[in-house]
């Protein structure tokens, strides 16, 4: 969809608004980004050798490393691997409140593990890109103004 310059009456201001499928696709987009930031943490975690030895012992940073935290670890990373295909295909309203709720939830599950994990500098770093990414997420996905018609929708 293409975006379009509108003057809302009385304000003088021009407002740019992007289009459904434009704020879908993006919103896609910053999901596979905050994925690869997820990915490329951990992949760094199995070369720092105090990690590596955790893991090998089955317990990192105080968290037992079992087939049930595994299990919930993998639920967990499906929220936003999901979200890059929920993003483009839900219609606009399932779209917005899911990446509203998926952003949420993947942020404070990012700001806790900071607070529950050994801090290191590479874990900072990822923690601030993955936090700054899911909670524009939420913001962005707060402020898709969508129209109240089914017929303004069908031409959006």
């Amino acid at each position: 969809m293409r975006s379009e310059t509108e003057m809302p009456a009385g304000t003088g201001q021009f407002v740019t608004t992007v289009g459904t499928a434009d704020r879908g696709a993006r919103l896609s987009l910053l999901w596979v980004f905050a994925i690869l930031n997820y990915l490329y943490c951990d992949v760094l975690g199995l070369m720092d050798p105090e990690s590596l030895r955790g893991y090998l012992s089955g317990e990192v940073n105080g968290i037992a490393v079992t087939q049930s935290f595994l299990f919930g670890a993998g639920v967990l990373m499906e929220i936003p691997i999901a979200m890059v295909l929920l993003s483009s295909v839900l219609p606009a309203r399932g779209s917005r409140w899911a990446n509203i709720v998926a952003g949420t939830v993947m942020t404070l599950v990012q700001v806790a593990t900071v607070f529950m994990a050994g801090l290191t500098a590479f874990y900072a770093f990822f923690s601030v890109l993955e936090i700054a990414t899911t909670a524009f997420i939420v913001w962005y996905a707060w402020t898709w103004h969508l129209p109240h018609h089914r017929d303004e929708a069908a031409s959006t």
